[in-house]
């Protein structure tokens, strides 16, 4: 088990953990793992090199020969970035398609534990708490109504100026909980020592607070004032 200490963040798309996470990070001055970008990527990286992401062994092929590196938040993979095509709905479509095959998530494995530097981790994604980082210190499980994560991101869209449709995005959600929650491989559900919070009501503000005030608790915020 490393000594570094990690918090890790799950929840299903559109919980706002990936904001959350960012900004835990930020105020505690530790590295990030968005580990759904790098589903993404495999899986758009799939499409970009007609590669069929259904098939397991040609999609977990691709994804251990692939160069990605993260500046900021661009994504970049062998030094194209791809940034815009992983945000896109699309892009989470095939991420959770890639990443109900076994041999991609062991791919992916030892990737996300690279991540984990001096002085703390923040990982925010899927399966964080309950396999990649099972011995995080503290587990978030952040969740919503499909309702709200689809209002929210119907928000996002139509303010980058896309046009797009808030029963489509509803039931996009709805399957991609479906296809998350019922796979057989590391499946989205809370760990069972994680603390769930459900974000339905609730501001990004509200909810950093709460998590920041279980931080504290569990000395997170001394370890990184003496790395400082």
């Amino acid at each position: 088990m490393s000594q570094i200490p990690v918090i890790a963040i799950d929840g299903p798309g559109g919980s706002g953990k990936g904001t959350l996470a960012r900004k835990v990070a930020e105020n505690l001055n530790w590295h990030l793992l968005d580990s759904g970008a790098l589903y993404r990527i495999v899986g758009c990286t799939c499409v970009r090199r007609g590669v069929d992401p259904n098939d397991e062994a040609a999609a977990a092929e691709l994804a251990e020969k692939l160069t990605i590196r993260f500046e900021g938040e661009r994504a970049f993979v062998d030094d194209d970035d791809i940034t815009d095509e992983i945000r896109s709905e699309d892009g989470g479509t095939l991420a959770s398609i890639v990443a109900a095959h076994p041999q991609v998530r062991k791919a992916v494995l030892n990737l996300q534990h690279g991540f984990r530097r001096a002085p703390g981790l923040v990982a925010d994604g899927r399966d964080m708490g309950t396999v990649v980082f099972a011995d995080a210190g503290l587990k978030i499980f952040l969740d919503a109504s499909a309702e709200e994560r689809a209002e929210r991101r119907y928000k996002q869209l139509k303010n980058k100026g896309l046009s797009v449709s808030l029963p489509g995005l509803l039931e996009q959600i709805t399957e991609r909980d479906a296809r998350d929650r019922g796979r057989a491989i590391a499946p989205l559900k809370p760990a069972e020592d994680a603390v769930v919070i459900d974000s339905t009501q609730m501001t990004i503000d509200e909810v950093v607070t709460q998590v920041m005030s279980l931080v504290s608790d569990h000395g997170f915020g001394r370890a990184a004032e003496r790395a400082e």
